[in-house]
């Protein structure tokens, strides 16, 4: 034992990093400056914000609730939008005993990338703060504080849901995630802590579990649109391959024989539709990019013009997005952006979509399977097509089956 002992004592003398490595401790992450973090029995912080009512709301407003609960939440997180019903749930089994809720969305929207946004309609503006709402009939305040972010400093909101309990005297009593689900079934929720708290404080008892870890979506503070300016430099400076492609294997693309959603678009570089569209068709591919969904654009261009193709499609930053880079590989294919190699368009119609009536641009959108979600020819509203493939997707986590 005693020789064991001097050993690791003589590596941890010259090999430090790997000593410390032995025990790795996990890294926090780095909170802006005025980060603060609420303890229990902290008093709650003020707060003078806007609500999607344009109204100005403080804290002193809600002085005659028994107990108020402060929910940051957002537009844009699968998780915050899956508890959204369980919270209007709370507010109707707590009517009349002295539980009021207001909701903050806390984060910048210009510090989300597109690809945050796959799980919703909505950006985390102001503006859209209100569509969002009025869509899923919000029974409570939902207040804004992306512009300076203070309030969400000073309660120490580290994600979307956040959510934290405070007594008659504005005395934290609570705080963390809602429950431990991240789906909106409430039959997956096994630890419903905020309700347990809530029907604590209201029966006059201790708090069962007073302080838990949030889960969802970070807080998008508004240090991260440097992050931001990085990822939109590099997706700019992305390169495209091109290939031809004939009926067969677009047939075969077609069947979609894999858990993703696939857009795919017929065009030309001389068709002006076409071209006018195409940003709206990578908006879509960009919004959904961490999500299971492929974009396939079909060129009619002559296959001569490759070199025309692949300058348009680079030009545009049609790109593949890293997380299909490795189904791709799968697959054998090296991308996603093809020139159709044969002289009949006939073919590419039985091959594609028989019901497609010929003139371009055409969009296909299909399910795995081949089951069509959208079908339009001629150019794309992209708002619409978007709220097709999220209608189908969805906006946030279903627990496979």
């Amino acid at each position: 034992m005693m020789k064991k002992r001097a050993l690791t004592t003589l590596l941890a003398a010259l090999f430090p990093v790997l000593a410390s490595a032995e025990t790795p401790k996990a890294k926090k992450t780095a909170m802006p400056e005025g980060f603060h973090e609420l303890k229990i029995g902290d008093a709650a912080p003020d707060f003078d914000l806007v609500g999607i009512d344009e109204e100005k709301h403080t804290l002193k407003e809600y002085a005659d609730a028994e107990l108020l609960m402060v929910a940051f939440l957002s537009n844009h997180c699968p998780t915050s939008q899956a508890v959204e019903g369980r919270i209007k749930k709370l507010i109707k089994d707590f009517k009349g005993k002295g539980l009021k809720v207001v909701a903050i969305n806390p984060n910048d929207p210009a510090a989300l990338r597109p690809d945050e946004l796959g799980y919703s309609k909505y950006n985390d503006s102001f503006p859209e703060m209100k569509l969002h709402a009025k869509e899923q009939n919000f029974t409570f305040p939902y207040l804004y504080d992306g512009d300076t972010q203070k309030t969400a400093l000073a309660y120490g909101c580290m994600a979307t849901p956040h959510v934290f309990l405070f007594d008659q005297e504005r005395k934290l009593r609570y705080q963390g995630r809602l429950d431990d689900s991240r789906y909106a079934d409430e039959s997956t929720v096994t630890a419903p802590d905020a309700r347990n708290a809530i029907e604590a404080l209201v029966a006059g008892k201790p708090v069962p579990v007073e302080v838990t870890k949030p889960h969802g979506c970070s807080t998008k503070w508004i240090d991260k649109r440097k992050q931001l300016a990085a990822d939109n430099e590099k997706w700019e400076k992305g390169e495209v391959e091109v290939e031809l492609i004939d009926a067969k294997g677009i047939e075969a693309l077609r069947k979609n024989d894999t858990k993703k959603v696939r857009m795919f678009n017929v065009w030309a570089t001389w068709c002006g539709p076409c071209v006018a569209e195409f940003p709206q068709l990578v908006a879509t591919a960009r919004k959904f990019g961490l999500r299971d969904f492929e974009f396939i654009s079909i060129s009619m261009d002559d296959p001569k013009e490759m070199g025309e193709v692949k300058a348009f499609l680079e030009k545009h930053n049609a790109i593949v997005p890293d997380k299909l880079k490795a189904s791709l590989k799968a697959e054998g294919r090296k991308g996603n952006a093809y020139v159709f190699s044969e002289a009949s368009q006939d073919a590419l119609i039985k091959a594609l979509d028989p019901e497609w009536p010929g003139p371009i641009p055409h969009t296909l959108v299909v399910a795995p399977g081949g089951e069509v979600i959208y079908r339009h020819n001629g150019p794309i509203d992209g708002d619409e097509l978007r709220e097709k493939i999220l209608e189908h997707m969805g906006r946030f986590y279903v627990p496979e089956k």
